[in-house]
């Protein structure tokens, strides 16, 4: 199969959209009759239809869905190699893309981050995060998405190299007329009778969890299944389930909320945090100046 340019996938990503080739057409500046050429071309390229003509418009093909997909991913990674190009243009010292786990971004890494580019001599250099659950991380700085990775230190980074980050505190939250909430602390075990709140269950700590409770021969019953913690905290709110959460988040919202924290009494409670990357003497400049930043000394 030839290189597919990146002129004609933005075009039929456009046609998948409007779902008409001419208001295609209208929108890109470009005939009607030039975008139908160029998507021939593609579907000979490829080898099969990507799309069904119908009396008033087109609709993708299974395999056009699937390349429609795949065209978005690309141009949106064409996108940022564009945005990464322009700031070495306008004289900037670089650009740094971080991918880190919810914990990292919902604790302190947009502070940290924030002090790193306050410093005069960071001022020029751009730095762009996205958040994604622990075994994503990973992959994308595997992959090279982004040069740095924040996350757990139980995720598995194979030969990813690493160095330390923060810490934070797994807490049990409970509403205050809940049965555990008169406990001063808690075994994980005993949390296992009540419905629980669920982070994406793929994340590396619903993973350990669930790998906590087939050790004892029981299972986590989620009720909730949310994409934050916020909205875990709100559903305990609202008395539905518990729900584990970092100590460092839900503090922020438990006086208000009247929310109960209590202590885990498991030696996985406390929680370290990585920043990864491939090879720490390929990271840009700008990529070793933020992980220096934000790397804690080691007796930490």
């Amino acid at each position: 199969m030839r290189d597919l340019d990146l002129t004609t996938l933005r075009l039929f990503v456009a046609v998948c959209d409007a779902g008409n080739i001419a208001r295609a057409g209208e929108k890109s500046s470009i005939v009607g009759s030039a975008i139908s050429k160029r998507l021939a071309q593609l579907e000979a390229a490829v080898g099969t239809p990507l799309l069904v003509r119908k009396r008033h418009g087109v609709t993708p093909t299974p395999a056009g869905q699937s390349l429609l997909e795949h065209a978005r991913g690309m141009l949106a990674g064409a996108g940022r190699i564009e945005r990464d190009m322009q700031a070495f243009a306008c004289g900037l010292r670089g650009q740094v893309r971080i991918l880190a786990s919810a914990s990292a971004m919902a604790e302190s890494l947009a502070d940290d981050v924030a002090a790193f580019l306050k410093i005069p001599g960071h001022r020029s250099i751009q730095v762009d995060m996205e958040e994604r659950i622990s075994p994503e991380v990973v992959r994308g700085v595997r992959d090279g998405t982004a040069s740095l990775g924040v996350c757990w230190d139980a995720a598995d980074i194979g030969n990813l190299q690493h160095r330390r980050y923060r810490s934070d505190h797994l807490c049990m939250v409970v509403p205050p007329d809940h049965p555990l909430a008169a406990s001063a602390s808690l075994r994980f075990e005993q949390t296992l009778d009540y419905d629980h709140v669920s982070l994406p269950v793929s994340s590396a700590v619903q993973v350990m969890l669930q790998r906590a409770a087939a050790r004892i021969g029981r299972s986590v019953n989620y009720r909730v299944i949310v994409s934050n913690f916020e909205a875990a905290l709100r559903v305990v709110r609202a008395g539905l389930a518990i729900s584990l959460v970092p100590r460092e988040v839900a503090a922020v919202h438990a006086d208000a909320w009247g929310l109960r924290l209590i202590p885990l009494a498991e030696p996985w409670a406390r929680r370290r945090f990585i920043i990864c990357f491939r090879d720490a003497k390929a990271l840009s400049p700008a990529a070793q100046l933020l992980a220096d930043h934000l790397a804690q000394p080691d007796t930490q």
